[in-house]
């Protein structure tokens, strides 16, 4: 059986080039490289579909086909739309040109069953579906609907955004891709009832329809474990930062939306935190912020809220760059009593958390979407993003020594019944078994790129 993870705006390559250094390249390509490396120790053959890229500032991304060591997941690069890298708000009008062409190629390599991701995915696959007669899934990651509340997005202001972000195009792909597919990968059931729930997708999907399947998504478990770690390059790199002073962690993409500042203004909220911790903040590709100037809001927000507040000796930056790195911090830090703080405004299912997890780290969560799921009594804390009180008592209270420990030990057990590639997989495969093609229509825009509808003008 061959298996292919549509992926339009993923650019995998074999070394994990970019990874998180881009809004790009976030906890999706994550997700569907270790999906597919999962799914191919079963037994099945995988290819990651993706675009090719010929330009001198990403050339990574150039050869026709690409793999995974020690696996036999193929990566195919796929030619359509302009040779240089452009950023995913700018494929739309070329997902005709691209779903045209894996069906030429997949008409002679043969295929059994077509996965997408996001929305740009899903409708490059749909439209591969009907062409080739064969059935997809489809798994949004985030959908567009809540980047709009998030935004502020109305009826009056649209347009402007919609130049930018391509709403109208995006919302209309993914109801396609929801209501067509043999059924929908969500990784919660607040995902499944609070994202597919919103209003834009009533047209499109039931919240209650059976083809919902909740599969969680995995950490990585050859790098994300509480197995004991001797690494003296990280080890070195948090002393000479922090000394020996346990550390509250972040680390997570620097966007305005994981809102960083809010762990750090509560930090500064508590006297008691301020004495007994540092905090860290994880970065990928900048080094140390505050004696080099960075054109990122996050990081200039943060710095001047530090300097501000003369906390300079206590707010420190880290970069790590790969997954090893980072997983070796999270040991180290566990080894001195540290914790882990994530606060985005609204987090889908939330892959940092368990990977700190998976690593002995105590988390405090976001209440706002998925980690109320993973995180149950005694695994872990939850917060409210938006209130600094609530943050600074749910940290404060892994200073208790007893409590430390249980959310440690029970973290390490929930994510390795729970949260593991291979269950992902097997999900994927069980569901793929049932699915059955069945044809659809697809509005004539996808094809061509151009003339999408509106989205406000229509009934909402």
């Amino acid at each position: 059986m061959r298996v292919i993870f549509v992926n339009p705006q993923g650019n995998f390559d074999s070394k994990d080039s970019r990874l998180s250094s881009h809004p790009d390249f976030g906890g999706q390509i994550v997700y569907v490289k270790e999906v597919a490396i999962a799914m191919e120790k079963m037994g099945v053959n995988v290819d990651i579909v993706t675009r090719r890229i010929e330009d001198p500032l990403w050339p990574e991304f150039s050869s026709k086909f690409d793999g995974y060591h020690g696996t036999n997941v193929r990566i195919v690069r796929i030619d359509f739309g302009p040779s240089e890298f452009l950023p995913k708000e700018k494929l739309w009008p070329y997902l005709g040109e691209f779903a045209k062409k894996m069906a030429d190629f997949y008409k002679k390599e043969g295929l059994d069953f077509i996965t997408t991701h996001y929305g740009d995915g899903g409708i490059s696959g749909a439209m591969l579906s009907k062409y080739l007669k064969i059935p997809f899934s489809f798994t949004a990651h985030s959908l567009g609907a809540q980047k709009m509340d998030k935004l502020g997005v109305d009826e009056k202001n649209f347009s402007h955004f919609d130049e930018i972000y391509n709403f109208s195009a995006r919302i209309l792909a993914e109801g396609i891709s929801m209501k067509y597919s043999s059924f929908n990968v969500v990784s919660t059931r607040m995902e499944q009832f609070e994202q597919y729930g919103h209003k834009l997708y009533r047209d499109y999907i039931d919240v209650n329809d059976k083809k919902f399947k909740i599969i969680p998504p995995g950490v990585n478990n050859r790098i994300f474990n509480s197995n004991p770690v001797d690494d003296k390059k990280i080890e070195e790199k948090v002393r000479s930062i922090s000394g020996t002073s346990p550390l509250i962690i972040i680390s997570s993409r620097l966007d305005p939306k994981k809102n960083h500042i809010s762990v750090v203004k509560a930090y500064v909220k508590s006297p008691i935190l301020r004495e007994r911790y540092d905090l860290l903040i994880v970065t990928n590709g900048f080094e140390d912020p505050y004696n080099n100037k960075y054109d990122n809001e996050v990081i200039k927000e943060i710095i001047d809220f530090v300097i501000k507040n003369n906390l300079k000796s206590k707010v420190h930056f880290i970069n790590i760059e790969s997954q090893k790195d980072l997983a070796s911090l999270y040991k180290v830090a566990r080894r001195n009593n540290s914790f882990f703080v994530s606060m985005a405004l609204y987090e889908p299912f939330g892959l940092a958390i368990i990977e700190a997890m998976a690593c002995g780290l105590p988390v405090v969560a976001t209440k706002n979407g998925g980690p109320t799921d993973i995180i149950r009594d005694g695994e872990g804390l939850l917060a409210d993003p938006e209130n600094l009180d609530e943050i600074k008592t749910q940290m404060e209270k892994l200073m208790d020594e007893e409590l430390y420990m249980k959310i440690s030990a029970n973290g390490i057990k929930r994510v390795n019944t729970s949260y593991t590639w291979e269950s992902t997989a097997r999900g994927y495969l069980e569901s793929i078994q049932n699915a059955q093609f069945e044809d659809f229509d697809i509005p004539s825009c996808f094809y061509t790129g151009r003339n999408f509808p509106p989205l406000f003008g229509k009934k909402q």
